[in-house]
């Protein structure tokens, strides 16, 4: 069973702690046939098997088991795929036209009975940020455009600060604190920057305190981390500089979890990371989970393999 991973071109990826590279790198360790592809290197035809244009790569992992020492392509290879071949889908958002593009040959694959991780159709059907707002208890949000709409949902809310933040980007790309005051000036700005809805939510006290990170695989928790923001800000990426641990998920707060992941798994969706925020789970990423990384040098081992035994 080769496994096959579409990820990014290497220059936009932070190599030392990428989880793709991890994974492929435990992937090769434990003696599976794996290749990375790039964007340049997929197309799918018809009347005629698919072949991927794919890498060989070397590299290693550091002494913790977890973040990546080295990565580098060794090679080309014209392979053509077999329908017991898995094909990981790793690209980054922005969720746009290009993304969809992709997913939409991903999905001419698996129809024609070809293995792709996640699914291309659950991808499609699940907006990471929309999908965590049907829950129950969620986050008071408003998504759109109109500015009167963004006032009544304003007028229905004690907040004092907001949160404003792009549907469709991640690792908190584009999010910003705004106050009542600025808020609606700032929206009808933020609007025309990204040229369609945007989100406007309540602001949550709670994320000083930390934003917990939890990876699910094949429904069942992988591993869950508590990331704290610098002092004075709000922004928990661990990029710019928060903190992560071990965190230990309440038993209320992974009910829902097990629950969203049962559902999804219906649609293919196995590889999810909840962001979870005052015990309510604010997105429900599936495009390219991340924190692989981060979370298995928390718990001080390398969950690939428990992910890949899993596959």
């Amino acid at each position: 069973m080769r496994q096959f991973l579409f990820i990014d071109d290497l220059s936009k990826l932070n190599l030392k702690k990428d989880s793709s590279l991890m994974l492929a790198l435990t992937m090769q360790r434990e003696g599976i046939e794996t290749y990375i592809f790039f964007e340049d290197d997929f197309a799918v035809q018809n009347q005629t098997e698919p072949y991927l244009n794919c890498h060989s790569f070397t590299g290693s992992l550091k002494e913790d088991d977890c973040y990546v020492a080295e990565f580098k392509v060794t090679g080309t290879k014209h392979l053509k795929l077999e329908k017991h071949d898995i094909i990981h889908m790793r690209l980054d958002p922005p969720f746009d036209s290009r993304y969809l593009r992709y997913l939409w040959m991903l999905d001419h694959l698996v129809q024609e009975g070809y293995q792709v991780m996640n699914a291309p159709r659950g991808i499609m059907l699940f907006n990471e940020k929309l999908y965590a707002y049907r829950q129950e208890g969620a986050v008071p949000s408003y998504v759109g455009k109109s500015l009167a709409l963004a006032t009544r949902f304003m007028e229905t809310s004690s907040a004092q600060e907001f949160i404003l933040k792009p549907l469709d980007l991640f690792s908190g790309i584009g999010v910003e604190k705004i106050s009542r005051a600025d808020m609606l000036k700032r929206f009808a700005a933020k609007v025309l920057e990204l040229e369609g809805p945007v989100v406007i939510q309540d602001f949550i006290e709670g994320v000083y305190l930390g934003e917990v990170r939890s990876l699910y695989f094949k429904n069942k928790e992988l591993g869950t981390i508590l990331k704290k923001p610098l002092a004075g800000e709000f922004l928990t990426n661990i990029a710019q500089g928060a903190t992560f641990a071990r965190y230990d998920l309440p038993d209320e707060i992974r009910a829902k979890c097990d629950a969203i992941a049962l559902e999804l798994a219906a649609y293919g969706v196995d590889w999810i990371a909840y962001d979870i925020l005052g015990g309510v789970i604010t997105e429900v990423n599936i495009t390219c989970p991340g924190l692989l990384v981060e979370v298995s040098y928390a718990y001080q081992e390398n969950l690939a393999k428990k992910l890949i035994k899993m596959i």
